[in-house]
């Protein structure tokens, strides 16, 4: 069954991108005198769709998962099915024959097909879960305190299709079940036969390390039977990043308690919408990076660019890019000032690229180069790094991924001066946010907040 939805899936992708081109075609032409080409090259990037979309999870199970992830993964994958045909149309020497306008038309008709037709299926799932059809049947085994906040959970979204069936307390002395419907069981035995005679589908261990004789056990008791039964690891007092995922480390799991939260193809997600997106913001403001720096340069004596040391992924050492904003001028050794209301090193030009943050435009030739992402946590003067690593807990961590233009912290007011040490606390308390909830949508929406203030902060100067 799941086979045939997987086919049927792909195929009415393939059908989605035949129907947005027909669609941007009728927009943009009313004569289709090169009808034969542009259908060559509808049908190439259906095909890059049909290679593409399973690299990206999109044709993954998406019971119980975040409808706006779930947009976000088909957008990123759809732009780069379109890359890789406007870089073939680019080696065949075709790409003066494609119209931009059609293929923008194309490109956002099509997209905002594939996402409206996954919308509007999840949609219909999620009406047939509620009435109670396409259900799965949970058990879940843990203490009473864990169990009731999965029951919660599985309650408060019931269009995931999940029904708790029944609840095995591992501590019913400690942690007690209170105020909860779902059948429990005292001995391992009772739960069993509960769960073979109801038809149970899966079997959730809300289980702590130490209790491995148990999670063999249940294993061992279903080893004959065509039952799910999902590790849910109690490890909230030992993993840096809550929901802290498993990986696959040479062919053997592992689970992250104190390491970078991103996934390897959550990174190679990030990177190639990084790479993309730079580009795209560099084509674009071409004109405007021109006439800053021709501002700049008549602003005050000395270089375009200032250069500094920065810390990158991993703690790597990178130099990092901007608009020369101040007055050229030496600091003493092994010192940094940060600057401050009304500072005198600053020009004139250089307040106002500061106050707009477009000091910060060249910082996408650093993403290109693969130093920087467009959202992270904002990287500091090397000086910096030395005096907060010592005295912020957790300061350190936010070197897990590669910094960013933009972040988290800083759509919610944390950028300027750090004159307190409060301040860079709550900084950091903002990116380690960012990085135990990573995901495309999250960084779309900062993306769409920096845009949207217009880049102006009261706390920049």
């Amino acid at each position: 069954m799941r086979r045939f939805q997987d086919l049927l899936a792909r195929v009415g992708d393939v059908a989605l991108v035949l129907a947005g081109a027909s669609l941007a075609s009728k927009i943009r032409f009313d004569d289709m005198t090169q009808a034969g080409f542009y259908w060559a090259l509808v049908m190439f990037s259906a095909a890059f769709a049909l290679a593409i979309f399973p690299a990206f999870g999109v044709y993954e199970s998406w019971r119980g998962r975040s409808k706006l992830t779930l947009a976000g993964q088909v957008s990123l994958a759809w732009l780069m099915v379109q890359c890789s045909a406007l870089v073939l149309m680019y080696s065949l020497h075709r790409i003066d024959l494609v119209s931009r306008l059609w293929f923008s038309y194309w490109t956002a008709v099509t997209g905002g097909l594939l996402i409206a037709y996954r919308l509007l299926t999840h949609a219909a799932l999620a009406r047939a879960r509620g009435a109670g059809l396409n259900l799965h049947q949970v058990a879940i085994v843990g203490s009473g305190s864990q169990c009731e906040t999965i029951i919660r959970r599985i309650e408060s979204a019931p269009s995931t299709g999940f029904r708790a069936a029944a609840v095995f307390n591992t501590r019913p002395q400690e942690s007690p079940l209170v105020g909860t419907r779902v059948p429990a069981f005292d001995t391992l035995d009772a739960l069993v036969a509960h769960i073979r005679a109801n038809d149970v589908h899966e079997i959730w261990l809300t289980l702590s390390l130490a209790e491995e004789p148990l999670i063999c056990s249940l294993v061992a008791a279903f080893r004959d039977d065509l039952v799910n039964i999902r590790f849910m690891p109690d490890v909230r007092s030992i993993a840096l990043f809550e929901g802290s995922g498993v990986i696959d480390l040479l062919g053997v799991p592992a689970i992250n308690l104190v390491a970078s939260p991103l996934s390897a193809s959550s990174l190679l997600k990030k990177e190639a919408f990084d790479r993309l997106f730079a580009a795209l913001a560099l084509f674009g403001l071409a004109p405007v990076l021109i006439a800053i720096a021709i501002a700049v340069k008549l602003s005050s004596r000395g270089p375009v660019l200032f250069r500094q040391k920065r810390k990158g992924a991993d703690g790597r050492v990178f130099t990092i890019y901007k608009f020369r904003s101040m007055h050229v001028h030496t600091e003493a050794h092994g010192t940094l000032s940060q600057a401050t209301r009304n500072d005198k090193r600053v020009t004139r030009v250089g307040a106002f690229l500061r106050r707009t943050s477009l000091d910060e435009l060249p910082q996408f030739f650093n993403v290109l180069l693969g130093d920087m992402s467009v959202v992270g946590p904002r990287p500091h003067a090397l000086e910096h790094d030395d005096l907060y690593q010592k005295v912020v807990a957790g300061y350190i961590n936010r070197y897990r991924i590669k910094p960013g233009i933009t972040g988290w912290a800083q759509i919610n007011g944390f950028r300027g001066e750090t004159d307190r040490i409060e301040k860079m606390e709550r900084r950091v308390e903002h990116d380690l946010y960012y990085l135990g909830h990573w995901s495309f949508s999250l960084d779309m929406r900062i993306i769409g907040a920096t845009i949207a203030a217009g880049l102006a902060h009261r706390n920049a100067y």
